[in-house]
């Protein structure tokens, strides 16, 4: 077995890695029922509501593509020449307690893979988190088989993300707002990201701030604004995403060099409501959502971030 970069040609093979691990292909009908039906009955749109990106050939290419061109780092298993796994790394610098290190966004391997492949797709990406010294992960705070999987490679809880919502108000806050569309990674270089961190800063920013997807209109229809504040001296870019299934909820992701102010809260708060939406759901750390207080209600959703000195 051996461990390359992937290739646009390892697109098909790596959505059927993904497609393996859905029991159940689903849509929502007209009357608005669940029912059951074949992966190649479905559009591609509704395929990309089962996952993302990975779930469909066309969608898969495409952000390959982006990602062999400098976003991120994807490598393929093999065993004479049949792709067994797969893993997703992002280089990253952010502030502290994140610091310089590599994220680790996807790790998946064929149900017929033999035991050692884990371990040998797990050390090449160990070996690639030893030139910024750090490994670190992500999953849902209720997922314990992948968190046992992480605690097996030395990773060790950093802390918890929970979801919390405000209402989007008008305020007294003084700023500045304008559409930003430059989509260069350098930009954040060394920003935290204090609002809508559930995975990683790069990884986050390479997912939310480029238009991959203009070309699906179920996609375009659910609106995103990507927007530099300037913010009592604090810039921010701030991605404000409507919620899939509720339009006068947005979910918030924000990136700043500086750590979070209420005045950014107050600033965001007020550009969303003139937008009409209503409710700002918002990811946080608990440093934050103590700041924020008794205006913000807790929901349940948890994410937990792990991390290994390489």
């Amino acid at each position: 077995m051996q461990v390359r970069q992937a290739t646009l040609d390892d697109t098909h093979a790596i959505v059927r890695l993904f497609c393996a691990k859905i029991p159940r292909w689903q849509r929502i009908n007209a009357q608005g029922q669940v029912e059951d039906l074949p992966y190649t009955a479905l559009t591609i749109y509704e395929r990309w509501l089962h996952g993302g990106a990975w779930l469909s050939l066309e969608t898969a290419a495409i952000w390959l593509s982006h990602l062999l061109h400098g976003a991120g780092t994807p490598l393929v298993l093999l065993a004479d020449n049949h792709i067994l796994g797969y893993a997703e790394i992002y280089q990253s610098d952010e502030p502290a307690p994140f610091n310089a290190h590599l994220y680790l966004a996807d790790f998946i391997l064929a149900a017929d893979a033999p035991a050692e492949a884990t371990e040998i797709l797990m050390q090449a990406v160990l070996e690639r988190a030893s030139k910024s010294h750090r490994l670190m992960a992500a999953c849902s705070a209720f997922d314990v088989e992948k968190a046992g999987f992480f605690q097996r490679y030395g990773l060790e809880s950093l802390g918890k993300v929970q979801h919390v919502t405000v209402t989007a108000q008008t305020g007294q806050a003084f700023y500045k707002a304008t559409d930003h569309l430059n989509t260069h990674v350098a930009q954040i270089a060394g920003w935290g990201m204090p609002i809508g961190r559930i995975t990683d800063a790069r990884h986050q920013w390479e997912t939310l701030w480029h238009s991959h997807w203009d070309a699906i209109p179920q996609i375009v229809a659910r609106q995103t604004h990507r927007l530099h504040f300037s913010v009592s001296g604090q810039d921010a870019y701030v991605c404000l995403q409507q919620q899939l299934y509720e339009p006068r909820s947005v979910d918030v992701f924000c990136w700043t060099p500086k750590v979070f102010s209420m005045q950014l809260l107050a600033a965001i708060r007020d550009r969303a409501h003139r937008m009409g939406y209503r409710t700002l759901v918002m990811a946080v750390m608990d440093k934050v959502a103590h700041m924020i207080g008794s205006e913000a209600e807790s929901a349940p959703y948890q994410q937990e971030i792990f991390y290994r000195e390489v």
